[in-house]
């Protein structure tokens, strides 16, 4: 009899903390998968990214070895980073991508429905959203994780740093190049010669 309640009561810890893990995915996973897209600027790549993302923390949690955290969004953030760096690094032996070519997504997306803004502010801010995207395609994967972490994120340096597993002064020097580059890039949106 009690072999029997100790394998409830273990059935019974499992069971919350599925449900206190699954309680704060929900909470975490807008964010997570927002920065997954962002990084991997596909929307099915950065949903299958999130998932994993989240298959690795609950498996890190299940370990025996497992730690309780100081902040745990700061850890789920780290795995998001390194499983999309992970998919970047693969995509480079790939010889094709899922996305339809540029004449194909410009009319998928003049026929998405938007409310608001008039055609001309739609167009502009349209057309910027293509070329930052397509800007931060051109930037190194580390560029483009610094530089994301920083303005969508709204991460210190530190927290950069520490989330890439670099030091402050490269994660500088990541994030002074990028936003170079994408100067560069962009500067004739806003400054017409």
């Amino acid at each position: 009899m009690g072999v029997m309640a100790d394998r409830l009561g273990t059935s019974l810890d499992t069971q919350t903390s599925t449900r206190e893990f699954g309680s704060w995915m929900a909470a975490e996973q807008r964010r997570i998968f927002l920065l997954c897209r962002r990084m991997l600027q596909d929307f099915e790549e950065a949903d299958s990214a999130t998932q994993d993302t989240f298959l690795k923390a609950w498996q890190a949690i299940n370990r025996p070895e497992f730690k309780e955290l100081d902040d745990a969004g700061r850890w789920v953030t780290r795995i998001a980073v390194n499983t999309c760096l992970d998919r970047l690094r693969s995509r480079r032996w790939q010889f094709w991508r899922k996305r339809p070519n540029q004449e194909d997504e410009q009319s998928i997306l003049e026929l998405a429905a938007a409310a608001g803004p008039n055609a001309e502010d739609r167009a502009f801010a349209g057309e910027i959203g293509q070329r930052l995207e397509s800007a931060l395609e051109k930037l190194s994967i580390r560029q483009r994780a610094a530089f994301t972490l920083r303005h969508y994120e709204d991460r210190s340096l530190a927290e950069i740093a520490e989330i890439l597993d670099l030091d402050i002064g490269t994660v500088k020097a990541h994030l002074f190049r990028a936003i170079a580059k994408l100067r560069e890039e962009l500067h004739d949106l806003y400054f017409r010669d």
